[in-house]
């Protein structure tokens, strides 16, 4: 009853929108290699299995679905030792939003055979590109659920994983509201492997079998992070207008009210610490420019990564200047706004302490993981609930810091930066935490072995 009454809202959908589809679904036939972005039109036929590459699979493949940025960032060490483990098995990855799509094609381009748009859960697109991938096996990272996509697979013979799961407070009222049907939505599911014991009880009280849920860890702590080397660390120092022994504080995956809040912080500490500067990184890089303006507004200098492109060496083939050094008489920068996709993560190398946005508004919070593997003390707000196995371990280890406001979050910088042995300290228990829990991506790798089919 449950995939009936699924499909049919989606037949009812396909009614008024299958005329514009298929028109559009004519004109499309993209190159696999085509990296720009979408138009309109090609963004719908890809999300209704039209438009697919031309592009010859055989059968027994491996398909990864990562739904977006943060998802893809999890797909990438799990894609890695996947390649290892089976290299005559070619890997498809398919993605469900713009901004995941850019970071896919950026860092896995090279290792998979497909970078494909994943075409919404209705009957007619998912039998289009089930039969186009030819999976041997179809691992989901963390809970994003296709029912419609679940079931085909399922009656094909097709086993499915999910990896990486989770299941916040939000999601997991939802689930508690509608046990029967998350029930439903997960059956098809071979395995469930979470990240903590937190999220496997989660789904336990909905219904779900405790043989097929059981905890991993997460794989992020298992991805190799990027590292600045000390010369592209210079670069961004000379920017800047800093000795390396400078104070750096780096804010990342900010949201509408969180950088008014620290921008105002920062302004605060620039008056006990004059050469503070601050690198700025907002989760929505279309926001960048207004943040420009809100920091001018407030009489401190600003800039866009973009725009000082040429003068800066690094690793992101977007940007190929060659400058060692800003040139003299140059402006000198309080905040340089990070408008790029896929260099925060080395970026929070530079910080003496780091800030991860989305969690003094009611976002829920964003990966901690990175900034800590960087041996940098982690600074975030009172809403965590995305994260929050991850915040608590990371507080009780003693390389994060929870603040309520912009008022505690002034008194911790303010700390931080005067106490430098603190300081230190707090790092390199960040970075130990994250050492301490690597491990989950060998057992994730036995499961899938166990559950792939023969090619």
């Amino acid at each position: 009853m449950f995939m009936f009454l699924y499909h049919f809202l989606w037949t009812i959908c396909l009614i008024f929108i299958a005329p514009v589809v298929g028109l559009l679904g004519l004109r499309v036939r993209r190159s696999p290699a085509k990296n720009d972005r979408l138009s309109p039109g090609e963004r719908l036929t890809e999300r209704f299995a039209f438009g697919l590459p031309d592009l010859q699979l055989g059968k027994g493949n491996i398909w990864v679905h990562a739904l977006s940025v943060g998802e893809v960032v999890s797909a990438i060490p799990l894609i890695n030792s996947l390649q290892k483990e089976f290299p005559d098995r070619d890997i498809v990855i398919t993605v469900a939003t713009v901004t995941g799509m850019a970071i896919a094609r950026e860092k896995l381009s090279a290792k998979v055979k497909a970078v494909l748009t994943m075409p919404v859960d209705a009957w007619w697109s998912v039998q289009r590109i089930v039969n186009f991938v030819k999976p041997s096996v179809f691992i989901l990272i963390e809970t994003d659920i296709w029912p419609a996509l679940l079931c085909s697979l399922k009656r094909k013979g097709i086993r499915s994983i999910l990896v990486n799961g989770r299941v916040s407070p939000r999601t997991f009222r939802s689930y508690a509201r509608i046990p029967f049907f998350t029930r439903k939505m997960f059956d098809p599911l071979e395995l469930c492997l979470m990240q903590s014991d937190l999220d496997r009880e989660r789904l336990l009280q909905v219904g779900l079998n405790k043989e097929k849920v059981i905890t991993v860890g997460n794989i992020k702590f298992d991805r190799d992070m990027a590292i600045m080397s000390n010369e592209e660390r210079q670069d961004w120092f000379n920017i800047l207008a800093l000795e390396s022994s400078d104070p750096l504080w780096v804010a990342g995956s900010t949201h509408p009210g969180e950088e008014e809040i620290l921008l105002n912080v920062f302004e605060r500490l620039r008056g006990l610490f004059p050469r503070l500067r601050l690198i700025l990184a907002p989760r929505d890089t279309g926001r960048s420019d207004e943040i420009v303006t809100m920091t001018s507004g407030m009489g401190l200098k600003a800039v866009l990564r973009t725009g000082v492109s040429e003068q800066l060496v690094t690793r992101n083939p977007a940007f190929s200047g060659t400058t060692r050094h800003a040139p003299s008489g140059s402006t000198v920068y309080d905040v340089l706004v990070l408008n790029t996709i896929g260099e925060l993560g080395s970026v929070y190398g530079l910080g003496r302490v780091s800030f991860v946005g989305g969690s003094l508004v009611p976002i829920g919070g964003h990966n901690l993981l990175e900034p800590a593997s960087c041996g940098s003390v982690v600074l975030f707000g009172p809403h965590t609930r995305n994260f929050v196995s991850m915040s608590e371990a990371l507080l009780e280890a003693g390389g994060g810091w929870r603040v309520r406001d912009g008022n505690e979050l002034h008194e911790a910088m303010k700390t931080l930066l005067e106490d430098v042995a603190m300081r230190v300290r707090m790092g390199g228990l960040a970075k130990t935490f994250v050492e301490n829990n690597r491990g989950a991506l060998k057992k994730v790798v036995d499961y899938v072995k166990g559950s792939m089919n023969d090619a």
